[in-house]
């Protein structure tokens, strides 16, 4: 099958220091696969400790001397206004890039690129209308909360959805006048690089955004370990998050840490289920199923689960798994064969411990490329290891439950505590479960939709801290609090004899 390559692509993937495209000190590169040929397709410059002692020190200088964090709310809500017009702009390009970086279906890419725009545009609106608090104590004294940024931003973003997720970070940290050094996943820098000129055209100052790729063992390692660097903000796996918590310790920095997920979708017998099936199939298998809030463990009232695996499997089964860049792909290829063979290996487990009702290996007319047929497997029992450990791929496990009780001691069964979706109408039943079910983000009878003020993140291995809204000024901002006397103050009077 002829594949899909994107006109101009790159001759090479560079850093971004100081306002400028260069290369690894020491000439160090790494290929980048597209995952559908699984070929190189461009070398990227490997950041070492020296290119990310580099971009610290110029973020570091436009931090002290640079007009960034000097500027009123104002100035810097235009430029990101502006960041948000340019991604508009260029939605159909960054999607086509995305696209076949990371084999992300081409509609769902277009969808990414359009969010993250939203993103800069919320953050831009945010800071302008930002109120801080203040305590009157009448006629003595009164309180103000005095915010100022913090410093250098260490971001560091995974591989799933790149572009998106980069600006989930970028747009806050520069919004309350933070610098930069972004650090994106090394199986799809593509899209980063777009960054650089995007920012550069909306009038963002060099030096405020500095962009060094690499991997993870070795930029993101130095990146960590700067102490110059006091803030981390990361998205990614779990067990790099366990590392980089023991890496900061030292220097006592500010984390905030989003991990992986097994999130529940939970249905009830009195459900919408026409409704829930729609939302529980398009929650595990768009994105295809690399996304960390997939409802990857679908539990099911006994008195309709029969019905409810059978209609869900053939769902699965005529889900369309193809070229990327087709419009009709609603799964397209995996992101790495890496990442294919892991989710592959997890396929071949969940054989030998459940019922295996869709998929189970790669689909018909994909004999090349990272493709996994959405895979279903039925009366996964909760000792299973596709029931307990993240699989980031189109792969669900459904389980059924016979009481309320059963379904909660299920959901919460696992390490993780990201996201879970309830499905019912009964309100009690509905506010009650939520309250109690172990993680950091609830969807009543719906998918993931996402409100850009609420807090993000999850409880238990699936994070620390919270980002979205004012939670992330909050993380990139420190809070000083100012107290002013408005009377005498009356101190007691040390060192005068009693005089």
């Amino acid at each position: 099958m002829s594949h899909y390559i994107p006109e101009n692509l790159p001759g090479s993937i560079q850093h971004f220091i100081d306002g400028q495209f260069v290369d690894s000190i020491g000439g160090e590169t790494f290929d980048v696969l597209d995952p559908v040929s699984n070929e190189s397709y461009v070398k990227a410059a490997a950041g070492q400790k020296a290119d990310i002692d580099l971009a610290v020190a110029a973020a570091k200088r436009a931090f002290d001397s640079g007009p960034w964090p000097r500027m009123l709310p104002r100035q810097r809500s235009r430029i990101l206004h502006t960041i948000a017009d340019l991604i508009e702009a260029r939605d159909q390009r960054l999607a086509e890039l995305e696209t076949f970086d990371t084999g992300l279906p081409i509609t769902q890419a277009l969808g990414q690129a359009q969010r993250a725009a939203e993103n800069f545009r919320f953050f831009a609106d945010l800071i302008v209308a930002q109120s801080d608090d203040t305590y009157k104590v009448p006629g003595r004294q009164v309180n103000y909360v005095n915010r100022k940024p913090i410093g250098v931003a260490g971001l560091i973003t995974p591989w799933n959805t790149p572009f998106m997720l980069e600006s989930w970070k970028l747009a806050p940290a520069l919004a309350t006048g933070n610098t930069v050094v972004l650090k994106p996943a090394e199986f799809t820098p593509l899209s980063a690089s777009l960054w650089a000129e995007i920012f550069r055209e909306a009038g963002v100052p060099d030096g405020v955004f500095n962009l060094v790729n690499g991997l993870g063992e070795e930029a993101g390692d130095a990146l960590v370990k700067h102490p110059d660097v006091p803030l981390i903000s990361f998205t990614g796996e779990s067990r790099t998050g366990q590392i980089i918590f023991g890496n900061a310790a030292p220097f006592l920095k500010g984390l905030s840490m989003e991990l992986g997920g097994k999130s529940p979708a939970v249905v009830f017998a009195d459900a919408d289920i026409e409704a829930a099936l729609d939302a529980t199939v398009f929650g595990v298998f768009s994105l295809n199923g690399e996304r960390c809030t997939a409802g990857s463990r679908v539990l099911v009232e006994r008195s309709i689960y029969d019905d409810f695996v059978a209609r869900y499997a053939a769902r699965a089964t005529a889900i369309v798994v193809g070229d990327p860049h087709d419009p009709k792909t609603e799964v397209g290829a995996l992101v790495h064969p890496e990442h294919y063979e892991k989710v592959m290996s997890y396929v071949e487990i969940g054989k030998t411990e459940a019922r295996l009702v869709a998929g189970g290996g790669r689909p018909d007319g994909l004999p090349t490329g990272n493709y996994v047929a959405p895979t279903v497997f039925a009366d996964v029992s909760p000792d299973a290891r596709i029931f307990q450990e993240e699989i980031f791929g189109p792969v669900v496990a459904i389980t059924p439950f016979d009481s309320d009780e059963e379904a909660l001691e299920l959901a919460n069964n696992t390490r993780y505590g990201l996201a879970a979706y309830i499905w019912t109408n009964n309100l009690k039943r509905a506010h009650n479960f939520s309250q109690q079910v172990e993680a950091g983000m609830v969807w009543l009878n719906s998918n993931n939709v996402r409100d850009l003020r609420t807090p993000f993140g999850g409880v238990k291995a699936s994070g620390l801290g919270h980002e979205g809204g004012y939670r992330s000024i909050d993380f990139y901002t420190d809070q000083q609090a100012v107290h002013i006397t408005l009377n005498e103050a009356h101190s007691p009077r040390f060192g005068t004899g009693g005089q």
